[in-house]
């Protein structure tokens, strides 16, 4: 039996298990992935709000990747929450030993409760050392428009692929519109968005979710376009299946779908789409 492709990812600890490498993890073995979890920060977090972020040193970060890149070989590098300049050097000092190794980056900023989780000039940073090696980046419209500086997100895309990065898919959930839009940009082609119906709820780690599953797809061998596609259909199906544990914000069930636990329809109507929310 062949294994697995592995995806190594990078991300910070969530106690409460709803996002960061706990959501990577699980969104992963549903698209029949193997997680390599590299752990970047420590958080004291609930459903909602984190306490406290504890970054990890750039040492340590990239000694637990070093190991994992010598042991087997990876598919998909998905890159989650970094938390400092220093790890995100170290990742970067990583990356570039590996230039065929796609990746997926997903901008973590801010928890959903607003606060920040970043320390020093952490944008700047990813700016220049990370989306020059960036396949694809998953910001939601917020992210976007902080990493970019530009207000419409058509302009915010065409600055992020002009720092480097390839692809831009922009998630619409903090846009006020009756139901989310989701974007792909690549330079030299037309937009091609999907629109999915908003869920009554807020969900914690549904950027997590969907940058995951996309990696996941990646590692599968689909192209971008289809894999960012069904990405998108699988992060619909887990929220709109998810679940409650407290009375702050939702969880996706992303395992509920291998289980058949899910109360979600089969396959979602592609006009009519989904929601993301941190």
């Amino acid at each position: 039996m062949y294994p697995p492709p592995t995806v190594l990812v990078f991300a910070g600890n969530d106690p409460s298990g709803g996002a960061g490498l706990c959501a990577d993890i699980q969104a992963l073995a549903s698209m029949n992935c193997h997680a390599a979890p590299v752990v970047t920060c420590i958080t004291i977090q609930d459903t909602r709000n984190v306490l406290e972020s504890m970054p990890l040193s750039g040492a340590k970060v990239r000694a637990q990747a070093e190991a994992v890149l010598a042991d087997m070989p990876i598919a998909v590098c998905k890159i989650g929450l970094l938390g400092s300049v220093d790890i995100v050097e170290a990742v970067a000092q990583v990356l570039l030993k590996y230039p065929q190794i796609p990746v997926v980056l997903d901008p973590v900023l801010a928890a959903g409760g607003g606060q920040s989780l970043m320390q020093g000039n952490v944008c700047s940073a990813i700016i220049e050392q990370l989306l020059p090696l960036t396949q694809i980046i998953t910001p939601n419209s917020q992210e976007a428009r902080t990493l970019s500086e530009e207000t419409q997100l058509e302009a915010a895309a065409a600055q992020l692929m002009n720092y480097g990065c390839q692809y831009v898919c922009i998630t619409g959930t903090h846009e006020n519109t009756p139901s989310v839009v989701n974007t792909l940009y690549h330079e030299g082609e037309l937009p091609k968005s999907w629109r999915w119906p908003r869920l009554p709820h807020s969900y914690h780690g549904s950027g997590c979710t969907f940058a995951s599953s996309l990696a996941g797809q990646l590692a599968q061998g689909i192209d971008i376009l289809t894999a960012t596609e069904k990405a998108q259909q699988y992060t619909f199906r887990s929220l709109q299946g998810g679940y409650r544990p407290s009375q702050n914000q939702a969880l996706p069930n992303r395992l509920g779908l291998l289980l058949g636990q899910s109360a979600c329809p089969a396959k979602p109507e592609p006009a009519k789409g989904y929601i993301f929310s941190q």
